[in-house]
């Protein structure tokens, strides 16, 4: 039988080893922590019984995760809940953008020629979106299995979001657009910011920007108990530094940053190869605060009470203007916030009414200030009384996040910066992205297209690729 080692258990690596286990491939996952799961993983942070997500939190790209979707994984426990109102993003008049999953309702709220434009610019590509994600969720220079369609998605997706965002004449439409582009974290005026804006947007509006119920590790936890019930083998609290460490397989794939991996092969990794990885560029980091709120958050916005996520970052000039700042390395007075409230799809998370509330700001990488203060701001600004409802807050700093989780860089959630060239090639300049140049190597991290997310999928295309080897070597 053939056999694969895994080095990672986050969700890419847990989603390439079910791949391989379920080809017949003989699996192993040696992960470095004590429990897998990587950025989605839950648990008490504040209260007994209060339940935050590490990390990652909001799915709407995993929920519909067509990979996912095909395991079933209900069977071990993995639900998905949605929320009354996917996301709202608040202005200082006490008005809002809202986005419903329906593409119908969004436009309504903002009427007259931005609801128009708005069905204008999702309703088509929202109704394909299942076979459209064939093309998005993997390698981007590749011929499509959708032309046409990957054709009308991808001619908005090339340009600035700072030009999207004209499109519209209403500062709530261009605001709460602007918002969802920020995930980006690059400035919204370089080119390709807006597809990281109309893929979340099209992907939420065909399935919704779901939670877990129990929490983000609930999905790792249900991958993990299929890979076992497949056969496989997970090692926790196995830290592999050197290639020397691996045992024999026929594929080795890596879900960790480049460096790392750089790291582990050393001389055995092409200097080409090497020397891309070493210089991969990391992107601005985040700063997380997680709140226990007694009452919930008293949103001046009717909407935002009933949203799981909310972004505060006020007009679209106004985030632009940030995310310039913290790519330049300077932490601006207000920064981007977003605020996950999971608690109202998934009320099992809070005790009581005391409510877990998830938050972070972007900041610029390896920051080494206390944006505490600048978070609870934005949203005493846009919900006063805020602060008199929190009962107890934990901080988790650009430093933390890579003690928590080595490929958070400098506090970079993204696992790297998704400018132009890294967002198309990912580490290094090549049409087979998770290739490393050393032949049965794999990277699967979410530093290889399509990027972060528990979809799994950047570790699925690593697999495919590592089958082929597989494949080739057994004949």
């Amino acid at each position: 039988m053939s056999t694969a080692v895994v080095v990672g258990g986050g969700p890419n690596g847990l989603a390439a080893a079910v791949l391989l286990a379920r080809e017949g491939v003989r699996v192993t996952v040696l992960e470095a922590a004590d429990e897998v799961g990587g950025g989605a993983r839950s648990g008490e942070a504040i209260l007994p019984g209060l339940l935050h997500d590490h990390c990652s939190a909001i799915h709407p790209m995993a929920v519909g995760s067509a990979f996912l979707r095909g395991l079933d994984l209900g069977r071990y426990g993995l639900e998905w809940r949605l929320p009354d109102i996917d996301c709202v993003h608040p202005l200082d008049d006490g008005t809002a953008g809202v986005l419903h999953r329906s593409v119908t309702e969004t436009a309504a709220g903002f009427g007259g020629a931005d609801g128009a434009r708005w069905r204008r610019l999702f309703e088509g590509p929202v109704a394909s979106y299942d076979d459209l994600a064939e093309d998005i969720m993997g390698p981007l220079l590749r011929l499509p299995h959708h032309p046409l369609r990957l054709a009308r998605f991808g001619i908005p997706a090339l340009l600035p979001a700072t030009t999207l965002a004209r499109l519209f004449a209403g500062e709530r439409a261009r605001a709460l657009f602007g918002g969802v582009a920020a995930h980006a974290f690059q400035p919204l005026h370089h080119p390709l910011t807006s597809s990281i804006g109309l893929g979340i947007l099209t992907a939420g509006h065909r399935h919704g920007w779901a939670v877990a119920a129990g929490g983000s590790g609930a999905i790792t936890r249900a991958l993990a108990a299929l890979l076992t019930d497949l056969g496989g083998k997970i090692e926790t609290g196995v830290r592999v530094r050197s290639s020397s460490q691996l045992p024999p397989a026929y594929v080795t794939l890596y879900d960790l940053a480049p460096a790392a991996v750089a790291d582990i092969l050393g001389d055995r990794l092409p200097p080409s190869a090497a020397r891309a990885y070493r210089r991969f560029r990391h992107g601005p980091g985040a700063f997380k605060v997680d709140f226990a709120v007694e009452g919930g958050v008293p949103w001046t916005a009717e909407p935002a009470r009933h949203a799981g996520t909310v972004h505060l970052g006020g007009t679209f000039a106004e985030v632009a203007a940030g995310e310039r700042e913290i790519s330049a390395g300077r932490m601006p007075e207000r920064p981007f916030v977003l605020v996950g409230q999971q608690y109202l799809a998934d009320p099992q998370r809070s005790v009581g009414d005391v409510h877990p509330v998830w938050t972070y700001a972007h900041v610029p990488h390896g920051y080494t200030g206390d944006a505490t203060e600048a978070i609870t701001a934005q949203v005493e600004r846009f919900a006063p009384g805020f602060r008199d409802r929190v009962v107890g807050r934990t901080v988790r700093t650009t430093a933390d996040f890579p003690a928590h989780n080595p490929n958070y860089v400098g506090g970079d959630i993204m696992t790297g910066a998704k400018n132009v060239p890294q967002l198309l090639f990912g580490p290094r300049p090549t049409l087979n992205p998770y290739d490393t140049g050393l032949p049965g190597h794999y990277l699967c991290s979410a530093a290889t297209p399509p990027g972060p997310g528990a979809h799994g999928m950047c570790g699925v295309n690593a697999a495919r690729a590592a089958l082929r080897h597989v494949r080739k070597s057994s004949r």
